[in-house]
This record gives C-alpha cells, sequence and structure tokens, in this order.
C-alpha cells in the first residue's frame, strides 16, 4: 500500500541555462536511478530526449521521470528554461504540489526567472531554492539571495554556507547540524561526500549565518524567539517541522546552493525535498462541480481529497502525439485509474477506455495495472485535450484549465513539393494539439497557412520537426509581428440586416454600443445583453454574439486580430417569419463591418518584449544608444562583477536580428534574454508605414495564388 504521506511531485524550472537539467541528471544518479550522468552538451541528457534537445543542448519539451530517496517516492518533471517554451512550465506547475527553482549564482536572477516566480505564484506552489554553478567565476551567491527578496518578493531563508566560491568551492555547512560536507568532482561515484570539520576561518561566519536564519524563521514560532533572547539550542526536529510549515505556508523559501555540473551538494537537496516540500495530502485542489452550475453564479467548488478509494478525478495536463496513438501525461487528484476501466471526459461527455497506463522515465515507459491518487502517469491511445478533466462513478467535476498566453509572431508555411500538403496538415495538427501556445490558421484569401507562436525559436523548432519527422521541406515566409488592432472611441450603432429573394427572407435588427476596454482587462472582448421587452426573443441573443465574434480576425486597419471590444446589445426588432439565428449572426456581422470598423477609430497595437542584455561594462554607452534607437525604453543597469546588466524594454518588430547585432557591437561578449510583457501602441508615425507594408504583402500574395 502506497504511503501518500512519502509522496512528493517536483518541478524544476529555472531560466535558460541555469543548470536544471544538469541537476536532474545528478538526482537520478545519486538517488540510484541511473547508472550513468548523462551530459547536455555530450552526448545528451537523459531527460533531454529528443534529437532536437540534445543538438542544441537545451530542453524544448518538459520530461517526467520518478526516483526514490530515503523511502520517499519523488515523481519530477524537468522543464525548459527557454521563454518561447513557457507553456511546458505552466502545465507542468499546474499539476505539481512542489518545485525547485534553481538560479545561477553568477546571473542571479534574470528574465526568466521573473516568470517562473509568476507562475509558482499562479499556481500557489511551495518551493525551495538551489543557487547552481558556485564552480563559477564570479559567482556570489549573497548577491543572488538579496536579488530574490528584492526582484521576486519573497522570503529567502539562507540554509547552507558555500566551502569556496569559484575554483575553490568543495562543499557546504548545513546551518542546522552546523555539519560540514565536502564533495568529490568524481562522476562515478555515488557517495562522493565527507563530512569534515568546519573551515576554521569559517566557524565565526557559519555562527553569523545561522543567526540570521534562526532570526528569520523566528518570525513564525514565539518558542524560537524566546530561545533566540535566551541564548538557549533549539531542538533540530522542532526547527524542520517549523520550516516545513513556513514552506508549505508560503512564508519562506529555503534556499540551499552548490554546483551540479561539479557533483556538489545535490544529496542535501535531495533531503530537503522530502523535508519540506508538500506531500499530495497537504495541497488543497479543487474542482468546479458542474451539476451545480448556475449561470450568472459564482461555480461551487469541491475540495478534492487524495483517497484512491473515491471516485476519479485525473487531469490530462500534457498531450503527445505518437506513431501508433496519443500519450496522455495525467495527474490523478482523487481515486485511481484501473488498466481496462471507462472513465468520463466531463468537457466531451464521452465515455473513454483507459487500455495501457504507463509510469514515464523521459522516454522509457514502465506498465502500470493501476495508479492512484497524487500519482503522476501516462496513459495510452486516449484521445483528449490537453487540460481535460476525467471522472468516474457519475462525478461530473471540471478541474482549473491551464493559463496559455498568446503567441506574438507569424510565419507562413507551404510544403516545397505538391504531395507534401497531407504530411504537413498531420505535423501542424499534431503540433496544436499539444502546445496551447501553437496556432495553425488558414488566410481565407490566399490560402496560406500561417503558424504563431511564442518568439523565433519557438517556430524554428516546430519547421526543424515538420522536416525530420515527416520529411516534408518546407518555404517559409519571413517571420510577422502579430499586430493587434483596438478602438481608442466608442460608437453608437443601429444596424438592420434584411434580405428578401424569393421564399423565407432574413431579418435581424440590433442596436446599441461599442466602447473600448481598458488595456489591462482580463478579457479581451465583452459581449452585455441589455434588451428588455422581448424587443429581441433570448434565442437569438447568441447568435449575435457569434456574429460579433466571427468579425474580430481581422481588423480594419491591417487585417489583423482585433481586441479590447465590448459590445453592447440594448435594443433592435424581429420579424415573426424571416428572424432567425443566421440571420442575427448575419446583423452581427453586418454590424462590426458596417458600422463599427467604419464609424469607429482604430489603432495598432505591437508586441512589447522584456529584455534582459548583459555586457562588458565599456560597451554599456554603445548598447543603450543602440537601444534607443530601436524605440527601446531602459528601465534599469545595475552591475553583475565586470558586466553591466541593462533592463529593457523594446518592440518585438525591431529585435528581429538583434542576437547578432549585439555580437557585433561587443566584440561576441554581449549576450541577452526576452519575455512577452505587454501589448504597447504603435506610435501614430509608424503605422501607415506597417498598414501599406501589410497591404503590399497581400496583394503580393493574391498575385502569386
Amino acid at each position: 500500500m502506497k504511503d501518500l504521506a512519502k509522496v512528493r511531485n517536483i518541478g524544476i524550472s529555472a531560466h535558460i541555462d541555469s543548470g536544471k537539467t544538469t541537476l536532474t541528471e545528478r538526482i537520478l544518479f545519486y538517488s540510484g536511478k541511473t547508472h550513468k550522468i548523462g551530459d547536455v552538451k555530450k552526448e545528451g541528457a537523459t531527460m533531454d530526449h529528443m534529437e532536437l534537445e540534445k543538438e542544441k543542448g537545451i530542453t524544448i519539451t518538459s520530461a517526467a521521470t520518478s526516483v526514490a530517496w530515503d523511502g520517499h517516492p519523488i515523481n519530477i518533471i524537468d522543464t525548459p528554461g527557454h521563454v518561447d517554451f513557457t507553456v511546458e512550465v505552466e502545465r507542468s506547475l499546474r499539476v505539481l504540489d512542489g518545485a525547485i527553482l534553481v538560479l545561477c549564482a553568477v546571473s542571479g536572477v534574470q528574465s526568466q526567472s521573473l516568470t517562473v516566480d509568476r507562475q509558482m505564484k499562479r499556481y500557489k506552489v511551495p518551493r525551495l531554492a538551489f543557487i547552481n554553478k558556485l564552480d563559477r567565476t564570479g559567482s556570489d551567491p549573497d548577491s543572488v539571495i538579496s536579488q530574490m527578496r528584492d526582484k521576486l518578493g519573497i522570503n529567502p531563508v539562507q540554509m547552507q554556507v558555500p566551502i569556496g566560491l569559484e575554483d575553490d568551492h568543495d562543499g557546504v555547512v548545513d546551518l542546522i547540524s552546523r555539519k560540514a560536507y565536502v564533495f568529490e568532482d568524481d562522476k562515478t561515484k555515488k557517495d562522493n561526500f565527507k563530512e569534515v570539520e568546519i573551515p576554521a576561518d569559517m566557524v565565526d561566519l557559519v555562527e553569523e549565518k545561522r543567526h540570521d536564519m534562526l532570526e528569520a524563521l523566528s518570525m513564525f514560532d514565539d518558542n524560537l524567539m524566546e530561545a533566540l533572547l535566551a541564548e538557549e539550542e533549539y531542538d533540530e526536529t522542532k526547527l524542520h517541522q517549523l520550516i516545513r510549515d513556513a514552506v508549505l505556508a508560503h512564508e519562506i523559501v529555503p534556499v540551499y546552493m552548490g554546483s551540479a555540473f561539479k557533483n556538489k551538494a545535490v544529496q542535501p537537496l535531495l533531503d530537503a525535498i522530502v523535508r519540506y516540500l508538500p506531500n499530495p495530502t497537504e495541497v488543497e485542489n479543487y474542482a468546479i462541480d458542474n451539476d451545480q452550475f448556475v449561470e450568472g453564479e459564482d461555480p461551487k467548488k469541491i475540495r478534492l481529497k487524495p483517497d484512491d478509494d473515491l471516485p476519479l478525478v485525473c487531469m490530462a495536463f500534457k498531450i503527445v502525439l505518437e506513431q501508433f496513438g496519443q500519450l496522455t501525461y495525467t495527474r490523478i487528484y482523487q481515486g485511481k485509474i484501473v488498466k481496462g476501466e471507462t472513465y468520463v471526459n466531463t468537457r466531451t461527455g464521452q465515455k473513454v477506455r483507459f487500455g495501457r497506463l504507463v509510469r514515464m522515465h523521459a522516454n522509457d515507459r514502465e506498465d502500470l495495472e493501476e495508479a492512484g491518487a497524487g500519482d503522476i502517469i501516462a496513459v495510452v491511445a486516449v484521445d483528449c485535450a490537453s487540460g481535460d478533466t476525467f471522472c468516474g462513478d457519475g462525478k461530473n467535476y471540471s478541474l482549473e484549465s491551464i493559463y496559455a498566453a498568446e503567441p506574438v509572431i507569424t510565419r507562413s508555411v507551404e510544403p516545397t513539393k505538391r504531395d507534401g500538403a497531407d504530411k504537413l496538415a498531420k505535423a501542424l495538427e499534431r503540433f496544436r494539439r499539444e502546445d496551447p501556445t501553437f496556432h495553425v490558421r488558414s488566410d481565407e484569401e490566399t490560402g496560406q497557412t500561417l503558424i504563431a507562436g511564442m518568439g523565433q525559436l519557438h517556430l524554428e523548432v516546430y519547421i526543424e520537426r515538420i522536416k525530420r519527422e515527416y520529411g516534408v521541406e518546407c518555404e517559409v515566409g519571413a517571420p510577422r509581428v502579430a499586430y493587434r488592432e483596438r478602438p481608442t472611441r466608442g460608437v453608437v450603432f443601429d444596424y438592420k440586416h434584411k434580405k428578401q429573394s424569393g421564399g423565407s427572407g432574413q431579418y435581424g435588427h440590433v442596436k446599441g454600443n461599442m466602447e473600448p476596454l481598458p488595456e489591462d482587462a482580463e478579457e479581451q472582448y465583452e459581449f452585455v445583453n441589455e434588451i428588455t421587452q422581448g424587443k429581441i426573443p433570448k434565442e437569438y441573443i447568441p447568435a449575435i454574439d457569434k456574429g460579433f465574434r466571427s468579425m474580430l480576425d481581422k481588423g480594419p486597419l491591417a487585417e489583423c486580430e482585433v481586441v479590447g471590444v465590448k459590445m453592447t446589445v440594448n435594443d433592435g426588432s424581429y420579424h415573426d417569419v424571416d428572424s432567425s439565428e443566421m440571420a442575427f449572426q448575419a446583423a452581427g456581422r453586418g454590424c462590426m463591418r458596417e458600422e463599427i470598423f467604419t464609424k469607429g477609430k482604430f489603432t495598432l497595437m505591437e508586441p512589447i518584449m522584456k529584455l534582459e542584455i548583459e555586457a562588458p561594462e565599456e560597451f554599456q554607452g554603445s548598447v543603450a544608444g543602440h537601444l534607443a534607437s530601436k524605440r527601446g525604453l531602459i528601465n534599469n543597469i545595475s552591475q553583475r562583477g565586470q558586466d553591466c546588466v541593462i533592463d529593457a524594454e523594446c518592440p518585438l518588430s525591431e529585435l528581429f536580428d538583434y542576437a547578432n547585432e549585439l555580437r557585433s557591437m561587443t566584440q561576441g561578449k554581449g549576450n541577452y534574454s526576452m519575455e512577452f510583457a505587454k501589448y504597447g501602441v504603435v506610435p501614430q508615425s509608424l503605422q501607415p508605414e506597417i498598414i501599406a507594408k501589410r497591404k503590399a504583402e497581400k496583394e503580393a500574395r493574391l498575385a502569386k495564388t
């Protein structure tokens, strides 16, 4: 019988190149899961099982595995660090109970660290922090801890002191036990550490840091505070429980440190995972009871209990389409899944038989007969979508779905040979289903297939996968920014759709007003029904809404998506014979085309990216000046060792060749990372040029077809 109190479901997340996958490799090795440590840069890491991941040395897709440490089963998901693949982090954190935030000892809190922190807070995931790469020149864990407090707004509590830094980094001192451990840089030994005396020149520092740790923890326990004031020792067992309680309450983030690449201080982190991160019984998970849903009221939430004997409630959080069917990664919150049993997809209402269950270890599989509450497994050959909820025994629950950001860049893609069209369609459908941030649509006028994603690397990876996995060579259009169009003033509308061409006609009449929504509104389209006295029958109201929505794909300026629209219908009329849902839907479309787009005033919006640029200090002036020429806005300049770090915002349209430009400006020494920040208004002086360019592109495509 599985002891749920010992189970840990954790994710490892960080900014790109902080060492997440390297750390995971060491966890696999020291826990006995693997007998050899994989290398991200050479033969490829165990968790980076795709060929592209091995070639590029980055994680593209999250991978799941399970290990055991000190009698505790630990399910681990290793996630990508690049912002283009942020949905992989998003959906992993949605189903995990705890997390490890990995930070580089030199670079500290970087742009993607902020994104990961936001995601952890969104899903209320308790965490530990691991400051990695203490062996690197310029490592400064004290600075990283300070950045965690200032930039992330969390309460980091240092649990270890490093023994040496850079080339002298040998191990760590545990501040609770006052024990020092040194580690050998040996990839073949699982017991590569030994306990030693605290170095004489570190004794005072250890006591100082230990006092700081106890002082921080005393904020959550009066007994500890009294012991500190009386200068008395405090029981270690009670101290561990206090830390665990504070982590679960999101009050503190214990900070560990070491060097995963040099095989130093990974085992103490594993001890902390089982000691301080929650088990499935300590995390509150809720589902919406669809049977008790009442329109206009807040949905009734049911707390799920991780009990195998209760009806099943589980979430399909990630899908991978394979040659012989779909592989569905699933987190079980309540009840159990039994091989061969049938369960209900509450989104579709369909009954689905779960024929084969497997536990994943990267790309390898272990067959299971059943899996219970708290487990993360995969189900083979089940047709569903990412975010679907499955229930058993007549339950009709829905779990909160996974947040997926909107794409910011578009490219056209066409097969170079006509016989590749079917394969391309299959590939795009597969990737669209697997990745909620990868969008595919067809341009009705030109017949072009357009793909949209989170960045250039995102789309390049999918284009390369189409070539390798489906054997289709593609002609790919230049990257296009995903501009949007937003109204800047309201419009009062009165539109009548009337059509008579023999037989029954069409009649739909709508009146109301359009108002711009605030730029920071959570939903960028809103429909309000203020019809009274049955002036339009209520069965036609959804058709009006559908008509409005259908016109939002192409705006009046440059045929970009329209956002920030609030449509209120407050009057109108209908005909007893000629009115229908189709007629009122046509009225909605005509109203948008003839009234809103014609009378309204619209402006172009563009994606603004958050940039973090690191370059030697002597290039600060040229980098800042170059940014200004790209309409960039510098928010902060700070020092990191001998380098300057520039935090800025800049339109995506100005950044397509920025990597090469930055390298040439800084003699190859500069690097940067970026992530989507917001949409901003395109300056009025630039809008005519963008509109004219889009019009010319459209005419060229039409001429080609």
